[in-house]
């Protein structure tokens, strides 16, 4: 009975063919292999951590729900008239703190106009404070923040200062003082006063996560291997490091829109004719116990907005986590 052979001698053996055939049915098997549990996808490629955050987002309640709510309210943020087709500037005294009756669901306002008008188009207002104040503080302080924490030294210092100055200063107070001088009734000195004290809690996070990504074996390869410093940053340092700006900026989002009903409710935010569930609430607040449905819907439809993206930065949170997992 012949003795077992080891592999080497079977190879040897069998020649340069044997061992080509033998490769090529070892990469026939890894190409049919299925993706399993083990972080593995088809072909035996390991899965990245976006495409095992879209998996868990799509199987989890709080993203869709969230999503969902965001969708419809982005949706009457652009075309209002899809559910509200009356004027919310149109008033009638006669009407003023009258409750609900058929057409006008959410009744009138002091001076008379209707509620539920008013409810969906500052909805535009909003959203639009939101989005556009996020995208600001996130590419202002994704950017000061990166470069920091990239090249370090005089740049990172003052950076570090500059933020422990801008954190000093309180954030209502500090609106108050900036938008008194401001009689524009726009949302952009809104989005701009909120982008001012709101990107150095973004530099902060992506300070750190550029640090601790620009430590890595890959990038350190990629500097061996002569890659300048704008090909390290983009290609391999940014997409590993954007995830906690990401998470951070998703959950402010709603922050910033809480902020702005916040600053015109006292008055130094949006201002009349702009049409704001901040100013609608301020208008309400003293007619309370009168005609509490002033208050209650246009307060209503703020909670569920800032409830909502809350929602949504803590589904994606949990999903770029791999510690959470």
């Amino acid at each position: 009975m012949p003795e077992p052979q080891t592999p080497d001698e079977a190879i040897s053996q069998a020649g340069a063919g044997g061992a080509t055939d033998l490769a090529m049915a070892e990469g026939t098997t890894l190409e049919k292999t299925p993706g399993g549990p083990d972080g593995t996808g088809l072909a035996g490629k390991p899965r990245s951590l976006w495409s095992d955050a879209w998996r868990d987002l799509r199987r989890n309640p709080v993203f869709i729900i969230s999503s969902l709510i965001i969708l419809f309210l982005v949706v009457i943020s652009i075309w209002p008239s899809l559910i509200a087709g009356g004027d919310p500037l149109q008033a009638n005294l006669d009407d003023a703190q009258k409750g609900s009756e058929p057409g006008h669901p959410f009744g009138f306002d002091p001076q008379g106009r209707d509620v539920y008008t008013r409810v969906v188009y500052g909805t535009r207002t909003s959203v639009t404070v939101g989005v556009c104040a996020t995208l600001g503080v996130a590419l202002l302080g994704s950017l000061l923040g990166g470069l920091a924490g990239f090249f370090g030294g005089w740049w990172d210092s003052i950076l570090s200062r500059l933020t422990d100055v801008f954190f000093g200063i309180p954030v209502v107070l500090g609106g108050l003082v900036f938008l008194s001088v401001v009689t524009s009734s726009t949302v952009w000195p809104v989005v701009g006063f909120i982008i001012l004290l709101g990107w150095p809690q973004i530099a902060r996070i992506a300070r750190g996560s550029v640090i601790t990504a620009k430590q890595n074996d890959y990038v350190q390869a990629a500097r061996a291997l002569g890659a300048s410093n704008s090909r390290m940053l983009l290609r391999h340092i940014t997409p590993n490091a954007i995830a906690p700006v990401i998470v951070v900026a998703t959950i402010a989002l709603g922050t910033y829109i809480s902020l702005e009903a916040t600053l015109s409710f006292l008055g130094v935010g949006l201002k009349d004719p702009a049409v704001s569930w901040g100013i609608d609430i301020s208008a309400a607040a003293n007619y309370i116990r009168n005609a509490p449905h002033m208050l209650l819907w246009p307060a209503g439809a703020l909670a569920i907005t800032v409830l909502a993206f809350i929602m949504l930065g803590d589904a994606v949170r949990d999903a770029l986590d791999p510690k959470l997992r």
